[in-house]
């Protein structure tokens, strides 16, 4: 059962999310809040599978949200899905910085919805790579005051690690990885955890930003 908490400051946009979801066998919806700091305290009370957090609430937005989940060891096992009505802006991008697993555009289709919310809850990178090319494209290069990234530089990656990375980057799931590494799909997984473990990266998309930050894909390659 994939346990969710909405974290959303529009009581209407709360109820028609909760709807599309108790319908789903394999979800539950566990709690609802209507700002980010509220949506914390029931994080760390109900331990939900995915919160899916709107981009722009009172009192604590989603971007603080979505870091400050990340940051808290008791809610390593959280995939943060910001909600956003603006497609993509520079807070989306901001929040993948944070720690967000990926992003859903509040009018998709509920069949895509519910896609993204199974996604999201894998561990998997909620970002389809033509997405992935324009958002990082746009605003990796930008610079970013007061953000150390993860600390940790891709020297610590082994060449397979590397070429596994870049894939993830590219978008790839692991059964892809492992046909174009020659490998299996448990090594492609082996190579990416390990990857993640390295750099301390909290998801996929956290190695997705950062592949790109370090310019180990650039927006043009990733084409490939």
């Amino acid at each position: 059962m994939i346990r969710v908490l909405l974290v959303d400051d529009q009581p209407l946009l709360r109820s028609g999310f909760r709807a599309l979801l108790d319908l789903e066998d394999d979800i539950e919806v566990v709690a609802e809040a209507a700002d980010g700091q509220e949506g914390i305290a029931l994080a760390r009370e109900h331990l939900p599978d995915v919160a899916l957090v709107d981009i722009r609430m009172p009192v604590l937005d989603g971007i603080e949200t979505t870091r400050r989940i990340a940051a808290d060891p008791g809610l390593d096992r959280v995939h943060v899905v910001i909600l956003t009505n603006y497609g993509l802006d520079e807070y989306v991008f901001d929040a993948l910085r944070a720690g967000a697993a990926g992003f859903l555009v509040k009018d998709v289709l509920p069949e895509d919805f519910l896609h993204g919310v199974r996604v999201a809850a894998r561990g998997d990178v909620l970002l389809s790579p033509a997405i992935t090319r324009r958002l990082i494209g746009t605003y990796v290069s930008r610079p970013h005051p007061g953000d150390t990234g993860t600390g940790v530089g891709l020297e610590e990656l082994t060449r397979r690690e590397r070429e596994a990375v870049a894939l993830v980057a590219k978008g790839l799931s692991n059964d892809r990885i492992a046909e174009r590494m020659v490998i299996t799909p448990v090594t492609a997984k082996t190579h990416v955890n390990r990857a993640m473990t390295k750099l301390r990266a909290r998801d996929r998309a956290q190695l997705v930003v950062l592949a790109y930050e370090s310019g180990l894909v650039t927006p043009r390659a990733s084409g490939s």
